[in-house]
């Protein structure tokens, strides 16, 4: 049995495809590293170095990847060029898995919490409210009952596309003007969604990074709130970063990181990017597991994270 659990082959297709800039600008020039060698020595440990980094997995994370690697074809005098491939997937793999990274069949919930109350939080432009809507509409297939808040009030944009993005999947989206107080649109949203019995509950909130110190209360308020509703609310924190910036994501995650109890990440863009590498660098120093990536403008286009099928897809079968 397949220890990383079910993928089906669209999914897969998908994955593949999203994947491909990342795989052919960057991770592909690994074969013409190791072409004509017959042994992992520094030459090829320095190019496999620079690969990497350049794919924006992120120097702490890369170094660790390479000493993991020689400690390997030290201990194994066997190890030659063609296994480096191998044991590259299989090193990035196991760093997914300490790091908490945990593989879901489908977009589950747990069985036992109800609301489950999601909190996203995001910079402006990573995707983040597109994130949310694709998430509802995946719950809503799943028979589950969904609610949005708006609870980015400082931005009308925001509240428009939520709207939007709530009709076009079918679910009720909680809203006040702009202007007003996140904290009691969160409040509302949780009210009415434990009011008509709802599974889940999504709630937005403001995409700027100003001051650390504010958006650290802005939030601490916000979830604050949501405990008087459902007192361990919210179950989720849920990060997007835009995979397309590279190491600019890892300056977001540690703003945000420091702001609040982020517990679990989505990242957008990857279809449009080759800095693919910036799930393994961000989940590597982190420690915060990868839940979503997002693959494309669909509706399916938001995928749960699968640690084999990730690193499959950059490596090939």
């Amino acid at each position: 049995m397949d220890l990383f659990g079910i993928f089906s082959k669209e999914k897969k297709t998908t994955l593949e495809k999203g994947l491909s800039k990342t795989k052919e600008s960057v991770f592909s020039k690994l074969t013409k590293a190791i072409v004509g060698r017959r042994r992992i020595d520094d030459a090829v440990l320095d190019e496999l170095e620079e690969i990497l980094i350049t794919s924006d997995v992120g120097v702490d994370t890369t170094l660790k990847i390479i000493a993991r690697i020689e400690k390997r074809a030290a201990t194994d005098k066997y190890v030659t060029t063609e296994d480096l491939t191998v044991i590259l997937r299989e090193e990035i793999a196991a760093l997914l898995t300490e790091n908490k990274t945990e593989d879901m069949e489908d977009f589950q919930l747990p069985e036992d919490k109800k609301p489950y109350v999601i909190m996203v939080v995001g910079v402006n432009g990573v995707g983040k409210t597109t994130t949310i809507g694709k998430l509802a509409c995946q719950f809503k297939k799943k028979g589950l009952k969904v609610y949005l808040g708006a609870a980015d009030t400082f931005r009308a944009a925001a509240v428009e596309q939520l709207t939007i993005w709530s009709e076009r999947v079918g679910v009720p989206v909680v809203k006040q003007s702009m202007g007003s107080d996140p904290a009691s649109v969160a409040y509302d949203t949780l009210n009415s969604a434990k009011a008509n019995n709802a599974d889940v509950v999504i709630i937005d909130t403001a995409g700027r990074l100003h001051n650390k110190i504010n958006l650290m209360n802005e939030l601490t308020k916000i979830r604050n709130v949501m405990k008087k509703i459902v007192p361990d609310a919210p179950h989720e924190i849920l990060l997007v970063l835009d995979g397309s910036t590279g190491q600019n994501a890892f300056e977001q995650a540690k703003q945000f990181v420091a702001a609040t109890e982020v517990n679990a990440l989505a990242v957008t863009k990857l279809d449009g990017t080759a800095k693919g590498g910036v799930v393994i660098g961000i989940s590597d120093h982190f420690h915060i597991p990868v839940k979503y990536i997002g693959l494309g403008e669909g509706m399916d286009d938001l995928q749960v994270f699968n640690k084999k099928a990730f690193v499959d897809s950059l490596f090939g079968e």
